[in-house]
């Protein structure tokens, strides 16, 4: 297979990028208007400019930097004051990745609930440098720039030893890319007590030569955007599924050429048909392998812009039937969770006739993938699930009859929390 790098036409922007960004913020939760149902409670109130402190002693104090490359990295002052008395920094970097006309805004609430979560185990870096019309460049000068703003962080960052992603809708695809860039094999031979010791444990890799841990996205796109519903607002109607494939570009540039697999740079196969294998240059399917898990969070439900099978690297028969779909208590918008590997031979033997969709679906299964089944039904914010799954907005309680007076921190929007706490709480740190 030859090379995975593209180097874009001159031009390639999107020709309506306010009208994509205006789609965009359609798809978003409304943000809560201190009037109506709310003015009776008298406390609502959009977040000042200024950030407001939480009260002492409650949760741990979140610290923010400009990252060197870009970004923003996000840690626990309480790990900061271990480290002024003889601590160490902590240790394993997570990378969080936008999507389509997305920011490094989109991750605030996850970035910053991981470090209260985890203060001595981790770091977060905000990725920025595929930020707005810049997700119209295409999936892999967007992998490039990634690659070289994580590069940047680990040089700035040179304590960091383990390294996880997690990506949101078209960031997943994005991050794919980027750690096949940064994938380095493993050629260190061990000692028989490193053996004895770390038997069955070999790292298959490294990423920015660190650990690989967790793989993560959130209602990406896999497979492409060609497939049958695969962008549900289509409706699965074929003559509007044909005319998005054609007239994809025009709205988001080579990006949208590589969602419905017609790119072709230099005579080479659509590039995300590339990325289920190893390439000349780039390892994509190595660096997947590297990981210690990977996980694919999907909507299986009101999610109109990514389709349930091209989020969760399924075929139609494999998708859970939504009779067997059961809601959790502890996280009531997760209804199905499959920690096994999809059979790619049984597929295999009854495929006749060439499918990309199959032939992704093979390429990405040689490895083992964790599938988390989502749905917002019985939410009011059903209708935005696509960003719910995500994206949740903070405002500010300012109560006067509280127990503590002053103004309090709320997350609201907050129907995908539990979806977030389901993330960490099966985090590998």
């Amino acid at each position: 297979m030859g090379r995975a790098t593209a180097t874009p036409a001159h031009g390639a922007h999107s020709r309506w990028p306010r009208a994509v960004a205006r789609l965009r913020l359609a798809f978003r939760s409304p943000a809560p208007a201190a009037s109506g149902g709310a003015r009776w409670i008298g406390c609502f109130r959009p977040a000042p400019p200024a950030a407001v402190k939480e009260a002492k002693g409650k949760r741990p104090e979140v610290e923010k930097e400009p990252a060197r490359g870009g970004g923003e990295d996000v840690w626990s002052a309480q790990a900061e004051a271990e480290v002024a008395q003889g601590g160490g920094f902590p240790e394993h970097l997570v990378v969080m990745v936008n999507g389509l006309v997305g920011s490094a805004d989109d991750w605030k609430f996850a970035a910053e609930q991981f470090v209260r979560r985890m203060p001595e185990k981790v770091i977060v870096h905000r990725s920025q440098c595929n930020s707005a019309t810049q997700t119209f460049d295409g999936v892999d000068l967007m992998g490039e720039r990634l690659a070289n703003e994580v590069l940047s962080v680990v040089e700035q960052r040179r304590g960091v030893k383990k390294i996880s992603f997690v990506a949101h809708s078209l960031g997943g695809l994005v991050a794919r890319y980027a750690i096949g860039r940064l994938y380095e094999p493993n050629n260190k031979t061990k000692s028989s007590s490193e053996k004895s010791r770390d038997e069955g444990e070999r790292l298959e890799g490294f990423i920015a030569g660190l650990e690989p841990m967790n793989f993560i996205t959130f209602a990406s796109p896999h497979l492409g955007s060609s497939g049958n519903k695969q962008l549900p607002f289509l409706c699965g109607l074929p003559f509007l599924e044909r005319r998005a494939s054609e007239t994809a570009h025009l709205l988001v540039g080579r990006t949208g050429k590589h969602l419905f697999l017609t790119d072709n740079d230099d005579g080479r196969r659509p590039l995300l048909l590339q990325m289920v294998d190893d390439c000349d240059d780039i390892k994509f399917r190595s660096a997947l392998r590297s990981f210690k898990r990977r996980v694919a969070y999907a909507n299986a439900n009101f999610d109109h812009m990514v389709g349930w099978r091209t989020s969760s690297i399924r075929r139609q028969h494999e998708l859970p039937k939504h009779r067997l779909l059961v809601r959790d208590e502890k996280y009531p918008h997760i209804v199905h969770v499959d920690k096994g590997a999809t059979n790619s031979n049984e597929a295999e033997a009854r495929s006749d006739l060439y499918d990309p969709e199959e032939e992704m679906i093979r390429g990405l299964t040689q490895v083992p993938w964790e599938r988390v089944d989502v749905s917002f039904q019985k939410s009011s914010q059903r209708l935005v699930a696509h960003n719910t799954i995500q994206i949740i907005a903070e405002w500010h309680l300012n109560c006067d009859y509280s127990k503590e007076v002053g103004v309090k921190s709320y997350w609201l929007n907050s129907d995908g929390a539990d979806v977030i706490n389901h993330m960490m709480d099966n985090f590998i740190v």
